[in-house]
């Protein structure tokens, strides 16, 4: 297997690196971007729900960015909500914010129940601008 072609956001990399993952990884003309939740700068979460939201959105564009990309190339969303009958609503209303125009990428939501002390999560694929590759 080739060398993985990850990109990392600005000033972030240790988080990463501490917790064994990559940011984004580009393949094929996409680029896969792991769950973004809104983890203040030393990763520990943004306490209201609201302001994490925004935040999630803030570090996936950050991702986003890094790959040249913004979130208009953004082919594919899941969501993670924790208590999502409770807090779908109060979530979902930030979302126009960051969303854009129609049309909409795809989108699967999903209720579960410990998201390691965040309420949101969101996780991306994009399509990669140009020829795909970064």
């Amino acid at each position: 297997m080739a060398k993985r072609d990850v990109v990392f956001p600005p000033g972030r990399q240790a988080l990463y690196e501490k917790n064994r993952y990559s940011p984004a990884v580009r393949s094929n003309g996409f680029l896969f971007v792991s769950g973004q939740v809104g983890s203040r700068e030393d990763g520990s979460p943004e306490p209201d729900l609201e302001a994490q939201v925004r935040l999630a959105f803030k570090n996936l564009n950050a991702v986003l960015g890094a790959a040249g990309c913004t979130f208009d190339d953004v082919v594919d969303v899941t969501v993670f909500i924790v208590d999502a009958e409770a807090n779908f609503e109060k979530a979902w209303k930030i979302v126009p914010e960051f969303w854009g125009d129609a049309p909409h990428p795809t989108l699967t939501g999903i209720g579960v129940t410990w998201l390691y002390g965040f309420k949101f999560e969101i996780k991306v694929i994009a399509k990669l601008p140009g020829n795909g590759e970064g």
